[in-house]
């Protein structure tokens, strides 16, 4: 060391951590995007790519939109969050492969009126057209192509062309087959050989690719399936190994599923719709023209209901409005749920809609876990959030001192700053209280030698207050006024 004559300084490291953010309820939802009618020129290659979307435009462009959403079924879940609920970001997974799914259709004779032809639905115009091997038309010159407001391919006669005084023209064309998707795209897995991943294995990519914890995994339609809530409550429960977060799912409306709500529970439990990290939900909702899956509209009011506690997931979604007018089953049917069948469904931990005070809400407190588990982490939404929540934020701002040599330094600066942390949600009413501790029967001289710590937190969040009762009481003592004027 070499000779120093003077004053100097140095710095040590700050005994507080400040805390990672985490995002509360990140969704992350998997499904079938119409990506021929996405305007972004690379769209076409968007297949089980993660992508982080933050506004309605950027949705449509990278995905494209359709108003059919029993085949595209991103587009229902880009509607709600973004047009109906406002709320961003989330991270959207198209599965449907236009290299895969889809079907070549062999020229056939269409009827030109008004100078177009329209060529249907799903049509992939950007794969171009064909005609009778008779024909030599060429694009630009004789005809163009384009989607009218609908998604409806049309083929527009070019004025001076070969076709401009034909009355009929036979084409052929490439369509998108969403119909060949099954649960096992949706559900994914890893290319043995390539080693990639596709569908919900995807969801592990997210925290890697954007630095964000995903909060919400969501499937719209597919999520009736059981093979596909399976994985979904799977990969809930385990991110990278580490982090955890809620699958929100449906329960189907249809006659094989629980087209009335007594049949809701029995189809639940036999398809074993009952994880502490999963929210069930019943029926559909229904807003003007537009079906939703009720667990589209969930995520997106659970997100609403964050954004107004510093994206602190620790208030219910329940007794909050719904964007909706009419509760239904898959038939069409509408479903007028009275107060007695609403909680007998809340009762079997299921998750519904209910018009009473205040128009149309969610109703229901507790996960899909309930009843068979009680425990009051586990059993509440806002608490099973709670704990999923605060359990990244702690792996997130410690994940740095990995590694560190332990020392008393090590473990204070842990104490002080995650009760710091703690004390922070406790006074702003997130947590009824929390601590952090380092207890010896938790650490046993094995463990530290092994370079293991554990460090205790205990909190308690503010449960919903689901039930108010007032006590009231006939009081003859207040006869006794009747005398006071007489005395």
């Amino acid at each position: 060391m070499a000779f120093r004559h003077g004053v100097y300084k140095q710095e040590v490291p700050t005994s507080l951590i400040s805390p990672v953010r985490t995002e509360a309820g990140l969704p992350v939802i998997v499904g079938t995007a119409p990506l021929h009618l996405a305007s972004d020129e690379e769209a076409l290659q968007n297949v089980n790519k993660p992508q982080l979307i933050y506004n309605y435009n950027e949705a449509v462009s990278l995905f494209g939109f359709s108003r059919d959403w029993e085949k595209y079924t991103l587009c229902e879940f880009i509607y709600s969050q973004f047009a109906l609920f406002a709320m961003s970001p989330c991270v959207l997974i198209n599965v449907l492969d236009p290299s895969k799914h889809k079907e070549t259709v062999s020229p056939k004779e269409f009827t030109i009126a008004d100078g177009e032809v329209n060529l249907g639905q799903d049509v992939i115009l950007s794969s171009g057209v064909t005609f009778e091997t008779t024909a030599a038309y060429t694009a630009g010159i004789d005809y163009s192509l384009g989607y009218d407001d609908e998604g409806n391919a049309i083929f527009s006669v070019i004025s001076g062309g070969k076709l401009a005084n034909a009355s009929k023209v036979k084409v052929g064309f490439t369509r998108l087959k969403p119909e060949m998707i099954t649960s096992g795209d949706i559900i994914g897995g890893v290319n043995a050989t390539t080693g990639d991943k596709t569908g919900f294995e995807l969801v592990n990519s997210v925290f890697p690719k954007f630095r964000i914890v995903p909060g919400l995994l969501g499937s719209p339609k597919w999520s009736e399936k059981p093979e596909v809530a399976a994985v979904m409550r799977s990969k809930a429960e385990n991110i990278n190994g580490m982090f955890t977060c809620m699958s929100v799912v449906d329960i189907p409306s249809d006659a094989e599923g629980a087209d009335r709500y007594t049949e809701a529970p029995e189809w639940k439990n036999q398809n074993n719709y009952v994880g502490a990290h999963e929210i069930a939900c019943w029926p559909k909702v229904k807003l003007g023209d537009d079906v939703f899956h009720l667990s589209t509209q969930l995520i997106g009011l659970m997100n609403s209901t964050d954004s107004g506690n510093e994206d602190t997931p620790y208030e219910t979604p329940s007794n909050k409005n719904l964007q909706m007018n009419a509760c239904i089953v898959a038939s069409g049917k509408e479903v007028n749920l009275g107060m007695e069948e609403a909680n007998y469904l809340n009762g079997q931990g299921i998750v519904t809609a209910l018009n009473w005070v205040g128009g149309w809400r969610a109703w229901g407190d507790r996960t899909a876990v309930y009843p068979a588990n009680t425990d009051v982490k586990d059993m509440f939404i806002p608490c099973r959030r709670m704990f999923d929540w605060v359990g990244n934020e702690f792996i997130l701002t410690l994940w740095q001192k990995i590694d560190s040599p332990i020392t008393p330094r090590l473990i204070r600066t842990v104490l002080n700053s995650y009760n710091v942390r703690l004390n922070g949600l406790a006074a702003r009413g997130y947590l009824l209280g929390g601590r952090i501790e380092f207890l010896t029967p938790e650490n046993p001289t094995t463990d530290l030698l092994d370079g293991i710590l554990r460090f205790h937190v205990s909190m308690a969040v503010p449960t919903p207050a689901e039930q108010i009762v007032g006590i009231f009481e006939y009081d003859p003592g207040y006869f006794s006024v009747l005398f006071e004027d007489a005395a």
